[in-house]
């Protein structure tokens, strides 16, 4: 596969170098060692939670609900479709060399990935894997992503505190916007509502609100609002807010704290949190998260695997159903859906000094 030119290299790899005491949790090693003695695709799940109860998976039809606050989200036209189809989609393909990827979207059969390093966007074809830059980074990271129905990719911008947005068809960044100029920032994912998009801060206790107007229109920088986080979250040292979604009935919001593993129910409006009663379990180097009905998949970068979580429709309270695991996965951070299958993109933390050949790739999974 062509590799995209890798512009401000030594310059780019001098900045990654900063990141892994960002992104890496502290885990045992006992702990990453039974994760990575799973077997490919391996499904567990604890004796009090039957896998029969799992609701079956076509697509998020319970995010398409709106409320007063006019909560929605973008599916995949194929995903939602129904989810079989996928057997000659290649369930692992590679990214270009020296392309250490955080994020991903799908959309249309094809999946978005931005580079950690220079925050270039890569376009891939999920039916053969091959793939193209379609989008040159601004020097600084691209994490989270999120793509609506109108083909614009929604990127958090890590150490940049900015996010930005990004038309697919032409690779043209529509809009960029600085949430912050205060230091540390670490802006790593974000989540789409029918009235915004919400990003959130690894390095800051707040969330940022960039509105979306009639017919989703993209609002000018001087409307973003910055939501200050409060009630039972409590930012600590180390990765705090990551990964983020909607809850089933689409009234709130749902964080995951890297650091204490904890889950938390956010209130769009005052950023009010409630700590998500999980029955004692703690999603330990919680990633990103990504919802299908009342089933929440919760990306554990460092453990190589996803907990799936059977939520109740406020999002106040769920419980474990099982863990999904490959033993493909080599730090998986974030996935999407296409069809019957969840996509991860590899993002190898435990390589600490990555070089223009550096290999990375993407692993697909069965719901």
């Amino acid at each position: 596969m062509p590799r995209p030119p890798f512009r401000r290299t030594s310059r780019a790899i001098t900045a990654l170098l900063a990141l892994p005491a960002l992104l890496l949790g502290s885990l045992t090693a006992s702990v990453l060692t039974t994760a990575n003695a799973a077997a490919p695709d391996s499904v567990s799940a604890p004796a009090s939670a039957a896998v029969a109860n799992l609701p079956a998976a076509t697509g998020n039809t319970h995010e398409d609900k709106c409320d007063p606050i006019r909560f929605g989200t973008t599916v995949d036209a194929a995903s939602a479709a129904g989810v079989s189809g996928s057997a000659s989609f290649p369930k692992r393909f590679e990214l270009p060399n020296g392309f250490p990827p955080e994020g991903i979207a799908i959309a249309h059969g094809k999946a978005y990935f931005g580079s950690r390093l220079d925050g270039d966007i890569y376009q891939a074809d999920l039916r053969t894997g091959q793939g193209r830059v379609i989008s040159q980074g601004p020097g600084t990271g691209s994490l989270g992503m999120k793509i609506d129905n109108r083909g614009r990719l929604f990127v958090a911008g890590a150490t940049g505190g900015n996010g930005r947005v990004i038309d697919t068809k032409t690779g043209k960044v529509l809009a960029s916007y600085t949430f912050t100029t205060k230091t540390p920032t670490f802006v790593n994912d974000v989540i789409l509502g029918k009235n915004g998009a919400w990003f959130t801060d690894s390095q800051q206790p707040v969330l940022y609100k960039v509105p979306l107007g009639q017919n989703g229109k993209l609002a000018k920088k001087s409307a973003v609002r910055t939501i200050p986080l409060t009630g039972d979250y409590k930012h600590v040292a180390g990765v705090n807010a990551n990964g983020i979604s909607l809850t089933p009935d689409g009234r709130a919001l749902i964080i995951v704290q890297s650091a204490t593993g904890f889950l938390f129910r956010v209130d769009p409006r005052t950023g009010v949190t409630r700590k998500i009663d999980l029955g004692g379990a703690v999603m330990t180097a919680g990633d990103g998260l990504l919802r299908s009905k009342d089933i929440l998949y919760v990306v554990q970068n460092r453990l190589n695997q996803i907990s799936v979580l059977d939520l109740n429709k406020s999002g106040t309270s769920g419980r474990f159903v099982r863990n999904i695991t490959s033993g493909d996965f080599d730090t998986p951070t974030t996935a999407a859906f296409f069809r019957d299958r969840i996509y991860l993109p590899n993002a190898r933390f435990g390589v600490n000094a990555p070089t223009p050949t550096t290999p990375y790739w993407v692993t697909a999974v069965h719901r």
